[in-house]
């Protein structure tokens, strides 16, 4: 029963604490509501699949989900639709498959200073936390208490505070007469087909953003916790099957499926099971419920669709706060390179296009470019 509940847990912290952050991602691309159910079931049926075979076959706690970053860096982008985002997820998969093939791809991604990866993740997360309060002013008696419930939810347990603001917010949006229920009738669930159209502007600006963001924000930490519980994780193997995941998935919308940091640790301590070379079995089950989570994905949504905005601004904003701490941290982490960091911080955060590709491509570009002068000025200086 421990496995059976660290891997309900596991699900339902995985989908309540991020899904406001996929909705938003579907809302900015302009996804239909038949879309974003489509989208919320293909990352489900891909985290769950992939969750299922990994864990199954290597004998380990493998647990997947799906990008929370990427879905901020997507819903942060402007003049995107479905089918160039389409395009861009298809890309993103592809490179990270690549990355499993090549280990020269990867070699040369792990070379990207953290710093400037994390000041580039931090930056398109900055303005979902910021928007908390900014629709604070605009409905502080929604906002208001669930930031207070938020707070001392999390004192408890990290796990805790998003999924009791969200809760909390449910209750006062109904009984607040602010919820909206769907007045037409409702799908159970369903996958859409969403023909890719391939801009090199987006796949540059979106695509190579999100397998980035991916890699440094979700399967690295994801590695790092197997590997702290004790396990030598099939790097490879994962890379490849949770890209594959994400290839075929991606014409039905879902953006992208990856190791889980948060979700495995609750899967991978003794809580689960005393015995170590039992814990796999919770990745199994894990991957079921995500199965059955796409098979009734349409209710769920129309659940928080029918939340008024604030609620999904405010549980998007908080449940990204811990990963905005983190960001920060690394990005700020080693002096030489905190004035590139702040740099691309700044890039990030703003709404800069150039040439059709987004701030998060240009985050990037200026931060490398600066940590480049800084070390031909500091190779000619030890010259002189």
């Amino acid at each position: 029963m421990s496995i059976v509940f660290s891997a309900l847990v596991a699900a339902f912290v995985g989908f309540a604490a991020a899904v406001a952050v996929v909705l938003a991602a579907a809302q900015a691309v302009g996804a239909t509501p038949a879309q974003t159910v489509s989208w919320i079931a293909g990352l489900a049926i891909a985290k769950g699949l992939a969750s299922i075979w990994l864990s199954w076959r290597h004998k380990l706690p493998i647990i997947c989900a799906w990008s929370t970053p990427g879905a901020a860096l997507i819903a942060a982008t402007s003049g995107l639709d479905l089918p160039t985002a389409v395009g861009a997820f298809l890309l993103a998969a592809l490179l990270m498959m690549l990355t499993a093939a090549f280990r020269p791809l990867g070699a040369l991604i792990e070379r990207i200073p953290m710093p400037i990866a994390a000041a580039m993740l931090a930056g398109v997360i900055f303005r979902f936390v910021v928007a908390v309060f900014d629709e604070m002013r605009l409905s502080p008696a929604l906002v208001l208490p669930l930031l207070a419930i938020f707070l001392l939810a999390r004192l408890i347990n990290p796990f805790l505070g998003v999924i009791a603001a969200l809760g909390a917010g449910l209750i006062l949006s109904f009984l607040g007469g602010l919820a909206s229920w769907p007045a037409g009738p409702l799908s159970l669930s369903g996958l859409e087909f969403v023909t890719p159209r391939f801009d090199i502007a987006a796949m540059l600006g979106v695509g190579v953003p999100l397998y980035l963001v991916t890699m440094a924000a979700q399967n690295l930490p994801g590695f790092a916790v197997l590997r702290a519980a004790g396990y030598q994780p099939p790097t490879t193997a994962s890379l490849f099957v949770t890209g594959l995941a994400s290839f075929l998935t991606a014409p039905f919308g879902a953006h992208m499926v990856n190791m889980a940091a948060i979700s495995a640790s609750i899967c991978t301590g003794p809580d689960t099971h005393p015995d170590p070379a039992q814990r796999w079995k919770a990745g199994v089950v894990y991957g079921f419920l995500w199965l059955a989570i796409a098979a009734c994905a349409g209710l769920l949504l129309a659940l928080i669709i029918a939340m008024p905005k604030a609620l999904i601004v405010t549980v998007a904003g908080l449940g990204l706060a811990g990963s905005l701490t983190g960001a920060l941290g690394q990005a700020m982490s080693s002096e030489k390179e905190r004035f590139a960091a702040v740099l691309a911080f700044a890039v990030a955060a703003s709404s800069l296009s150039l040439f059709g590709v987004g701030s998060a491509f240009w985050s990037l570009v200026i931060g490398l470019g600066v940590l480049t002068l800084d070390a031909l000025m500091g190779r000619l200086r030890a010259r002189s």
